[in-house]
């Protein structure tokens, strides 16, 4: 599919036009792809990185035009591991970018397109680029979610183990600090060649700081699953302490009446409590007193 805009926001249909115009093709066809390069002088190597599967975020200026491909998540607020590409071929007077199936940045430039922010190539880029940017603090405010929900449940049920849960956000975090970093390098990139004078330069700069800042994001979120790990092992330890000082305490409370039991359980002919009427209420009197002086001393220092 191939649509087009003036770059004053009115819809086009594009029968080749390559000035004044932003040309968008989405999941090209080989017919279609011939069709663009007839109309724009397109890069072999810009080309074969746009329509490569997986392709990392990379910038690139090239005799013919300049290039950037910015990877990015497809669905930040559910916080899935799946993204999203969109290829950006800039030239003085038109646009023309390269996707699977679109993007959320592409579709929310896309509208603006015309309506006085972004009226020129350069200022497309930024907004795609910009966009692009939100969609990882997007991200990021998702992850903070999940990361306090995870928090609270260490700290209310120590019966569940979230190690696994923390794992799997520290891949997914450590996926999206690579994203980031890749497309601050690219955009950086793309500063280091822009030709449209400082307003051009400042802009690039202001999405490269805005990835700068989403990669920190990131890194503080990986820094607070990682003290959430420790924080939990530490629990567990301390919950395992409290069950082995009860257990040692019990013990320590049965081993005299163990040894009292053991003792008038010898099989001696003269031992004199056998005899005595009494003597078995005196056993279980012995036994009641020491087991409760011990429980009450124990639990008078704290030991249990």
């Amino acid at each position: 599919m191939i649509r087009a805009k003036t770059l004053t926001g009115s819809d086009l249909e594009w029968t080749g036009q390559t000035g004044q115009v932003w040309v968008d093709a989405q999941a090209v066809t080989p017919p279609e792809l011939e069709r663009l390069r007839a109309a724009f002088p397109l890069n072999r190597l810009a080309v074969e990185d746009a329509l490569e599967r997986g392709h990392w975020s990379r910038a690139e200026a090239y005799p013919e035009h300049t290039f950037i491909t910015v990877r990015s998540f497809a669905r930040p607020a559910e916080a899935d591991e799946f993204t999203e590409r969109v290829s950006v071929f800039l030239f003085p007077d038109a646009v023309l970018t390269l996707s699977s199936q679109g993007t959320r940045a592409l579709e929310a430039v896309w509208k603006l397109l015309g309506r006085g922010s972004v009226n020129t190539p350069p200022e497309i880029v930024y907004e795609l680029l910009d966009e692009t940017a939100d969609s990882f603090f997007a991200l990021a405010d998702t992850l903070e979610t999940r990361v306090d929900a995870l928090e609270e449940r260490v700290f209310t049920d120590g019966r569940q183990n979230p190690v696994g849960d923390v794992f799997a956000l520290k891949h997914l975090l450590a996926h999206a600090r690579r994203l980031a970093t890749d497309a601050r390098e690219a955009t950086a990139l793309l500063a280091r060649h822009a030709d449209g004078g400082a307003a051009d330069l400042v802009r690039y700069r202001d999405v490269q700081d805005s990835f700068t800042r989403a990669a920190s994001r990131v890194d503080l979120l990986r820094d607070h699953l990682t003290s959430l790990l420790d924080l939990h092992l530490n629990l567990q330890s301390q919950r395992m302490n409290e069950v082995m000082r009860t257990l040692t305490a019990v013990s320590v409370v049965f081993l005299p009446l163990t040894f009292l039991a053991g003792v008038w359980g010898m099989n001696f002919r003269h031992m004199p409590e056998l005899p005595w009427r009494y003597g078995y209420a005196l056993a279980w009197a012995s036994f009641l007193l020491i087991a409760g002086l011990l429980a009450y001393l124990f639990k008078r220092r704290g030991w249990w």
